[in-house]
């Protein structure tokens, strides 16, 4: 398993440096160079892919097999499941109606700043209130979680 981490460290990293050359030093690039590298990146990306997901897998086994898992569930009564699917439902709704209200006022400030670009300070302040509503969803949640 340890040997898999190192290996996908040092792809990453050497990823991670050879974007990092060409980017400084775009005249080096040659044509055929660029045809060679695909193909390279692309072996490199589905190694990358593989071990992760063995990673994943044999990762599950070891948790699985921690002393926490192995203690009883708590019980969680029926009140108890509603109190937490109320508590649930102000951030949810709240998010639903920012979303909304995101997505008219953006749509509508766009539509001003093509029109009059120094409106754009005056815009972002409106896009802001329509934001807060979710943090006041978040804001009633947390304290409801205090109660419980």
């Amino acid at each position: 398993m340890q040997a898999i981490v190192i290996l996908l460290t040092i792809s990453t990293l050497l990823l991670i440096i050879s974007g990092l050359y060409f980017w400084f030093y775009p005249e080096k690039i040659e044509p055929r160079f660029i045809r060679n590298m695909k193909g390279t990146i692309g072996v490199n990306l589905m190694l990358f892919v593989a071990g992760i997901s063995t990673i994943l897998i044999f990762s599950v086994e070891d948790v699985l097999a921690a002393a926490e898992a192995t203690q009883p569930m708590l019980e969680v009564s029926v009140g108890l499941g509603l109190a937490l699917i109320g508590i649930g439902l102000p951030t949810g709704l709240a998010t639903i109606g920012a979303g909304i209200a995101v997505s008219s006022v953006g749509a509508a400030s766009l539509a001003v700043i093509a029109e009059k670009p120094e409106m754009f300070g005056r815009t972002l302040i409106y896009l802001g209130l329509a934001e807060g509503i979710a943090i006041y969803g978040l804001v009633v949640t947390i304290l409801m979680l205090g109660k419980i």
